[in-house]
């Protein structure tokens, strides 16, 4: 019941919730954001990575290119061969490097750090886009800061 002296109607204060509802749903699934990826044209587990990430809520736009355009992109971006994995993508001035899980995404985008973005490097079994049943090789997901460092931002498996 809505307290009389509030200076809020029922139907405000209906209003109001439901503003309050869309908000935080909007906040925790940011739809408008965008993932912005490169990889070779004939990599079917970056197509996977891709789906999971709009399974996720995101928009994602895929650009093949040439391995040379890839990892000279990935270096320019201050990424290290080591780090590397078979996509790389963009997202709100973060590097996505590899088959990052969307939740790390998702925190890094509320955490906004200090780095270059997170890192997943090689091709492990068990993460997004390379699923094989019940198979999970541990993997991290890196923060690569903007000195080269990295540290484990979560770790799987």
């Amino acid at each position: 019941m809505i307290n009389r002296y509030s200076g809020l109607s029922r139907r405000d204060a209906i209003i109001l919730t439901g503003f309050l509802v869309v908000g935080t749903v909007s906040s925790v699934h940011p739809a408008s954001e965008t993932i912005s990826v490169l990889k070779t044209s004939g990599c079917g587990c970056c197509l996977m990575w891709v789906k999971r990430m709009k399974e996720a809520g995101f928009k994602v736009e895929a650009r093949n290119v040439s391995m040379g355009e890839l990892m000279k992109f990935k270096l320019d971006a201050g990424l290290k061969v080591e780090q590397a994995s078979c996509h790389t993508g963009k997202i709100s001035g973060y590097i996505i490097e590899g088959h990052v899980p969307a939740r790390e995404i998702h925190q890094l985008l509320a955490d906004r750090p200090d780095a270059i973005g997170l890192a997943v490097p090689g091709m492990p079994v068990g993460s997004p886009g390379m699923e094989s049943g019940k198979n999970v090789d541990p993997f991290d997901v890196l923060l690569v800061r903007k000195d080269g460092s990295t540290e484990a931002f979560a770790r799987y498996g």
